[in-house]
């Protein structure tokens, strides 16, 4: 006896085609799974086995062979469980193999027959979508995201019962469909800047910051309301787009971490790893490559609290992702590539004791050791962070005011405002925001006239500004010129981006 099912595996965030054959052939009991499966793939064998017979279907008491085709592509994880049940099932009369045929199957059973959720459901929508299907069935659980895709019928079930019945004709289950024009009215913003009391400077930096989608570095004793900015920089950027939220969402989905029964990730992204943190669980990586906190962080903010006590190679790790928006994690046998764009915001105190500079608390750190502290930071590291900004304690008679700051809204507003400039400025092109430009997009779009351009020769003579530097200058220019509405960058632009980069003046 022959049968066969199809589902599909993720790899990274995209999907793959896999078809489960099932061979019953006579001779002694056995069992067999080929196909480069995993451990999870391999110990479906017992799950699917206890799941058929306490539903009170026939399992077969002969040589079982089960292939998982292409052979040469590994499978992991629990979704195949739901396939290979259903194979197993079409080999013993139990259900018809031409209804089986043209559904797609994901899910991982229980003992009982009861059908979880799995990872990677969206994904598996999406590119199924152009597979040659008539539906999907999918744990109930994951029907909220898999029902966002348009053009492919997603039917959820709860129990391999109810897989038999439907494939009967006997049970009627109505196809999800998730309005996702309708998710995107529910946002709401939980954390707003009107609570943050002074600190106008940082706010206006973290304006431009998210502006421009520029990396930001905060320095400035504990307690000065560094975290507490941080905190609050999602509710100035602006909304995902549609294709954004699928990206982030595929993201989270692979990771297995979208919460149940939500479809989509509607909100940007805040990622704010500790300090010890391995360099896989920010990068990304493991046996099973998995995204880091950098790909989760995707379209988002990923915040980095006391930032020199990062391990340092970890840090040196981040180059690269910030550079080219994506983490490529190579195994032996495999390569794969994760989004990676993100915002980066880090935070640090002066010094080690963190008073450095402090009117109100006297520092107790040696220079040598505040020496050390700052070297644990590489130059290249702080040349890929474009704005570096001192927050200084704030004041208790500030504290003490009843008045609040601009809510969240009017900021983003003018943010969203200057971002539609930028996208009207790069269409075309893949960038997507002024710090994403490479040095022929600031030569095209960063002139300068004579006087603006001797203030930043001047400027960088004395600084001793790196090449990279200079352009971020020019870059965080820019977008200051971009949320005054102005066409030209002007020396009052370029002077106030030098402001921003206070770790080149110290040194």
């Amino acid at each position: 006896m022959l049968a066969f099912a199809r589902t599909a595996v993720v790899i990274g965030i995209q999907a793959f085609p896999v078809t489960v054959e099932i061979d019953v052939s006579p001779g002694l009991p056995a069992f067999n799974i080929v196909g480069l499966p995993e451990a999870a793939v391999r110990e479906s064998r017992e799950r699917v086995k206890a799941a058929i017979k306490n539903c009170g279907y026939p399992f077969p008491t002969q040589r079982i062979t089960l292939n998982l085709a292409p052979a040469d592509l590994k499978k992991e994880g629990a979704g195949l469980d739901l396939p290979i049940a259903a194979a197993i099932l079409c080999a013993v009369g139990v259900l018809p193999q031409e209804e089986v045929e043209r559904l797609l199957l994901i899910g991982e059973l229980s003992l009982d027959g009861s059908v979880k959720p799995t990872r990677g459901a969206l994904p598996i929508t999406l590119a199924a979508r152009q597979w040659d299907i008539d539906g999907l069935l999918t744990p109930t659980e994951n029907a909220a995201e898999a029902g966002v895709v348009k053009g492919l019928k997603v039917y959820p079930i709860k129990h391999l019962s109810e897989l038999v019945e439907f494939l009967h004709k006997r049970l009627t289950i109505a196809p999800v469909a998730v309005e996702w024009q309708e998710l995107f009215t529910r946002q709401e913003v939980t954390e707003d800047f009107e609570d943050v009391v002074g600190q106008e400077q940082a706010k206006r930096a973290l304006e431009i910051t998210a502006a421009g989608g520029h990396n930001v570095l905060m320095t400035g004793p504990p307690g000065s309301g560094k975290t507490m900015l941080a905190r609050r920089l999602p509710s100035i950027l602006p909304p995902l787009t549609f294709e954004e939220t699928l990206e982030t969402t595929c993201i989270y989905s692979v990771a297995g971490l979208l919460p149940q029964n939500q479809s989509l990730i509607l909100q940007r992204p805040f990622c704010a790893p500790h300090h010890t943190i391995s360099e896989a669980g920010l990068i990304g990586g493991g046996s099973i490559p998995r995204p880091g906190q950098v790909s989760l962080a995707h379209n988002g903010v990923l915040f980095l609290d006391e930032l020199p006590e990062f391990k340092k190679d970890t840090l040196e790790a981040l180059r690269q992702p910030l550079e080219d928006g994506q983490v490529t994690v190579s195994r032996a046998t495999v390569s794969i590539t994760f989004p990676a764009r993100v915002m980066l915001v880090c935070a640090q105190n002066p010094c080690p004791c963190g008073h450095l500079g402090d009117t109100r608390h006297a520092c107790t750190c040696q220079p040598q050791q505040i020496s050390r502290y700052r070297s644990r930071l590489s130059g290249p590291l702080l040349d890929r962070i474009d704005i570096h900004i001192e927050v200084p304690a704030v004041p208790y008679q500030e504290l003490s005011q009843s008045r609040r700051g601009e809510p969240s809204a009017q900021i983003r507003d003018r943010v969203t405002e200057a971002r539609r400039l930028q996208a009207q400025r790069l269409a075309g092109t893949h960038l997507h925001c002024n710090a994403q430009m490479s040095a022929r997009e600031i030569r095209k779009y960063c002139t300068l006239d004579k006087t603006s351009q001797a203030f930043l020769e001047n400027a960088a003579s004395k600084l001793g500004l790196s090449a990279r530097a200079y352009h971020k200058i020019l870059k965080i220019a820019r977008t200051i010129a971009d949320l005054e509405a102005s066409e030209r960058i002007q020396t009052k632009h370029i002077a106030e981006a030098v402001q921003y980069r206070s770790w080149d003046r110290r040194l």
